[in-house]
């Protein structure tokens, strides 16, 4: 056999391997055997009989651990096997924590050892009060919000709308006996959450075929319970194509993504997240979508387990129960295969998921056209004026309301700057009225090679 999570070699004897003991005993257990070189071949042990009366004494006296420490045999070589179990409570060394992880043994730190104690003591970290904090911060809006939600998905009574703030946050055992507000109320429904918890943002950025081009982003804070809509309308005015089609005489502008796989995705997000890393990270490129969350997946899962059929183990199980009360997610581990049906349902690639960076990440492809991406690595040009053209560049037909609403500026604003990307030839308009479409080049391009009907002139009210 080879060294694994839960077996480990030892020549000899040293009091320092009782950190192997409680790394066993603090992940899933193990065997450390004494007398067997890296190759797991006996080499034997001198004192292999007073070791079987020292090793159990000192378990028990440093960890209060008991092993099953036995006497081996193997061609005349006497060694020893050391078992331990896992154990549901924390235990240390020395005032020291360690876990066996693969076949390493880790000391645990910081944030690793604080969500390795939350999890062995069988609490969250949402659960915990949230110090000073009051009903003052609490946005009755935000209450509403979730129990409109609540009531419509038919998870909560409909009187419970007239309940109090109070009374709704106790319900959701959001708030202590005796009145402390913990973590995730504030979290959930608190007026400006990111007032104490800084990093429970999530960030959008626009970036073109590499991470250095940064064309444009957005932070979306505010309460957890409404965050996906807030980013889901910032996906749709500034991020992602919304294709138009019509369905008899009613107009549909969808997501190029499936709106419902995208929101389980945030929710997820939102949910599984790690509230003491950093913000959750979306970058959009031009053949894909990045979305990150920090956060290790709960012990003994992987993607593979992810993939297929699994429980649901919520890292903020306050949280999780709120979004599940409201209807946003299922609790049953379901949330990545209503994904990929969503995405098969719609004849699109599959988005992957993998463990990367201390987190979950997952990645959409998109289906982006080459003619509609632009290059604009060669060209100077502000800000605004990046946005207007990687709009265009996705939606050809989109009017200049669309654009001024989007950048949120003034439509005489975006005329202007419409009017000095077409004298510099970057871009021209065909037909300047609702039939009319943008023309864009490249930077290699020139502006003699523009087929502009009016090439000079602001686009006009048709175009809006």
């Amino acid at each position: 056999m080879i060294e694994s999570q839960h077996i480990e070699y030892k020549q000899v004897w040293k009091d320092e391997y009782l950190k192997w003991i409680c790394g066993f005993a603090n992940a899933q257990g193990g065997t450390l055997f004494l007398g067997l070189d890296d190759n797991g071949d006996v080499c034997g042990l001198k004192n292999a009989k007073r070791l079987l009366e020292e090793i159990p004494n000192k378990i028990l006296l440093t960890m209060g651990l008991m092993a099953a420490v036995d006497l081996r045999k193997q061609d005349d070589k006497e060694y020893v096997s050391v078992k331990v179990d896992a154990v549901d409570q924390p235990i240390s060394f020395k005032g020291k924590y360690y876990y066996r992880s693969g076949a390493t043994l880790q000391e645990m730190n910081g944030l690793a050892l604080q969500n390795f104690l939350l999890r062995k003591l069988g609490r969250s970290w949402d659960a915990f009060v949230c110090e000073h904090a009051t009903l003052e911060e609490i946005d009755r809006l935000a209450v509403d919000f979730f129990l409109k939600n609540a009531i419509t998905a038919g998870r909560m009574q409909g009187d419970t709308l007239y309940d109090s703030t109070e009374t709704v946050l106790r319900n959701l055992d959001l708030m202590t006996e005796d009145g402390a507000l913990r973590n995730a109320a504030v979290l959930l429904f608190g007026k400006d959450p990111q007032r104490r918890f800084i990093s429970s943002r999530f960030r959008i950025g626009r970036f073109g075929t590499r991470d250095s081009d940064l064309m444009f982003q957005d932070e979306v804070g505010g309460n957890l319970i409404q965050m996906a809509d807030r980013v889901i309308w910032v996906l749709r005015s500034k991020y992602l194509r919304t294709p138009i089609h019509y369905e008899g005489l009613h107009r549909v502008e969808a997501l190029e993504i499936p709106e419902d796989a995208m929101r389980e995705l945030v929710y997820n997000a939102i949910v599984h997240r790690d509230y003491l890393g950093t913000d959750i990270q979306m970058k959009v490129y031009n053949d894909k979508i990045w979305l990150w969350n920090e956060g290790e997946l709960p012990e003994g899962y992987n993607t593979e387990v992810l993939l297929g059929s699994h429980l649901s183990k919520p890292r903020n199980k306050l949280i999780a129960s709120v979004f599940y009360k409201a209807g946003f997610i299922e609790n049953w581990g379901r949330g990545i295969d209503k994904v990929k049906m969503a995405f098969k349902k719609e004849n699109i690639a599959l988005p992957t998921f993998e463990c990367a960076f201390g987190g979950t990440l997952v990645t959409i492809p998109r289906s982006v056209e080459v003619e509609n991406i632009v290059d604009l690595s060669g060209l100077q040009l502000t800000e605004r004026q990046r946005k207007i053209l990687e709009m265009i560049s996705e939606n050809k037909t989109v009017p200049i309301k669309r654009l001024a609403e989007s950048l949120m500026v003034s439509i005489p604003t975006i005329k202007r700057e419409v009017s000095l990307l077409q004298k510099e030839g970057i871009i021209s308009r065909s037909n300047n009225n609702q039939y009319g479409y943008w023309i864009l080049f490249d930077a290699n391009d020139t502006p003699n090679d523009t087929p502009n009907d009016t090439p000079n002139d602001t686009p006009n009210d048709a175009a809006e």
